[in-house]
């Protein structure tokens, strides 16, 4: 029996191929982002390790998962043509199986955002909605450069930086200046989402997704890019001086310049070094995010 024989003939996924389809490499960003959240929180954190633990399940194995998944399976089409060994397309994942798995991720997320409280499960619907919009149609933010890397940057820094604080706070509200921060970063992730459009610019072409390089040009998409990912953190500087913050803030600032040398070099070849921006520049953007996550632990604590 040959392998074209066997997944003709398969009836449920394989076990491996579930694995692959949810993608392990994508989870570090939310988990990243939760985490600050409970750094941020102020509250203790080895007293409620559990709600750690809990809280990063959700974010990245649950959450952030299921929008890959969603997104495999809408995609099924076009990885049929471009990525055929992909496991929808591929028949390792048959039948509608990609669907179903789809439902399964949302609905044990979902349940798992309801213990944790009632701000977390709100987040949780909210970041659900965004991740089958974000692939689904009729709304399929990724058609649209604008719109995609918004959704994408929301879900994956904003939401979970909230999240994070929420579940330490027993399932509440977090404070302004948490809500204010996560904000930043999740507009500041725009720029990073922008970055990886650059190595996917004639297919996007091709297959009609209105990315920015595509809709502004390489390099006013490069542009746009590194001022959007700058500005936030530019603010963040100045919001941790206001909150007598200085040595964090100064800190910041030197993320921030570090990443403004990146910057100059990539903004040269925008296309060739784009995967090298976003590598380097992206890994200094989230030491960025710990660095405020703390200054504002302190805030929370003395309030406290």
């Amino acid at each position: 029996m040959n392998q074209t024989t066997v997944i003709a003939t398969r009836t449920y996924p394989e076990p491996k191929a579930i694995l692959e389809v949810l993608h392990p490499i994508t989870w570090f960003p939310p988990m990243w982002a939760f985490t600050c959240g409970v750094v941020s929180s102020g509250a203790p954190i080895l007293e409620q390790w559990w709600l750690l633990i809990a809280g990063i399940i959700l974010a990245g194995p649950l959450m952030c998962a299921t929008s890959q998944v969603v997104n495999d399976w809408y995609d099924r089409d076009v990885d049929a043509i471009n990525e055929p060994d992909r496991p929808i397309p591929s028949g390792r994942i048959p039948g509608r199986w990609g669907f179903y798995l789809s439902l399964i991720w949302t609905v044990v997320s979902l349940a798992l955002a309801y213990v944790l409280g009632p701000w977390v499960f709100g987040l949780a619907l909210i970041g659900m909605a965004i991740a089958w919009g974000y692939s689904a149609p009729p709304f399929r933010f990724k058609g649209n450069g604008w719109w995609g890397n918004l959704a994408a940057g929301i879900s994956y820094e904003g939401l979970a930086w909230v999240t994070g604080a929420a579940v330490m706070i027993g399932g509440a509200l977090p404070g302004w200046e948490i809500l204010v921060l996560a904000l930043l970063y999740s507009l500041g992730a725009h720029g990073i989402m922008t970055l990886n459009d650059f190595k996917a610019i004639e297919g996007d072409i091709e297959m009609g997704v209105r990315s920015l390089p595509v809709q502004l040009g390489v390099e006013k998409a490069a542009w746009w890019a590194c001022v959007v990912m700058g500005l936030p953190q530019a603010v963040v500087v100045a919001l941790l001086f206001a909150w007598d913050k200085p040595a964090h803030a100064i800190a910041v600032g030197v993320v921030l310049l570090i990443q403004v040398a990146l910057m100059v070099r990539f903004l040269a070849k925008p296309v060739e070094r784009a995967v090298w921006f976003s590598g380097l520049g992206v890994t200094v953007y989230v030491t960025g995010m710990m660095i405020s996550a703390f200054a504002v632990r302190g805030l929370m604590t003395a309030a406290g």
